[in-house]
């Protein structure tokens, strides 16, 4: 017959592990696991995405200024529309009647803000559904309308703008003020090119 061992002598007779065995055991299971890699930066895909070194430098330039230009304007319409419930283009129409409290005529909005008189005449209507903005005689051609801010759009704008300014500020907090002194003569340069014509060799 087999004695049994009472519960307490079952557990003496367990040999204690020692605890350089433990250490050593320790030691080899945390050079047996894959030593972690330093954390890479996301790719980011966007439209220099398909440059490569052997593009020309004017390219490269512009794809990056493109970007940049592409990634702020994003930024502000997606903070114009949670913000105001807004978008981009009502807010760059009203900024023009702003700087203009004659009014400007369609015409003239449609040159300033670089887009066709379909889409101001669009934007136009849903302002004045909603009465911040207002079409009035040009008293220089009764066939003509001009387009002015009403009281409750120039308080309306007035708001926005100023909370704007501050998402512009902050965008570009990047860049010191020497730094940016320096990219808007530079860019005052090419624009001045650029309104010359266009620069085509023969």
């Amino acid at each position: 017959m087999t004695r049994k061992l009472p519960a307490k002598a079952a557990l003496k007779a367990v040999p204690a592990a020692r605890p350089a065995a433990l250490a050593a055991q320790a030691n080899k299971a945390a050079s047996a696991a894959p030593a972690s890699q330093p954390a890479q930066p996301a790719q980011v895909f966007d439209l220099e995405s398909r440059l490569t070194q052997d593009h020309h430098q004017s390219l490269k330039l512009w794809l990056r200024m493109l970007s940049c230009t592409t990634m702020i304007e994003s930024e502000i319409r997606t903070r114009l529309r949670n913000e105001f419930g807004i978008t981009l283009p009502r807010f760059d129409l009203m900024a023009q009647l702003q700087r203009h409290p004659e009014g400007l005529r369609m015409g003239e909005l449609s040159k300033r803000m670089m887009v066709t008189g379909g889409n101001i005449t669009a934007i136009t209507d849903q302002l004045e559904h909603e009465k911040l903005v207002l079409r009035v005689p040009d008293p220089k051609d009764r066939r003509a309308y001009s387009v002015k801010l009403t009281a409750a759009g120039r308080r309306s704008f007035e708001r926005m703008a100023l909370v704007h300014e501050g998402w512009i500020a902050d965008l570009l907090d990047g860049l010191s003020v020497q730094e940016k002194n320096d990219m808007i003569a530079l860019l005052s340069r090419m624009k001045g090119h650029l309104s010359d014509g266009p620069h085509q060799d023969e």
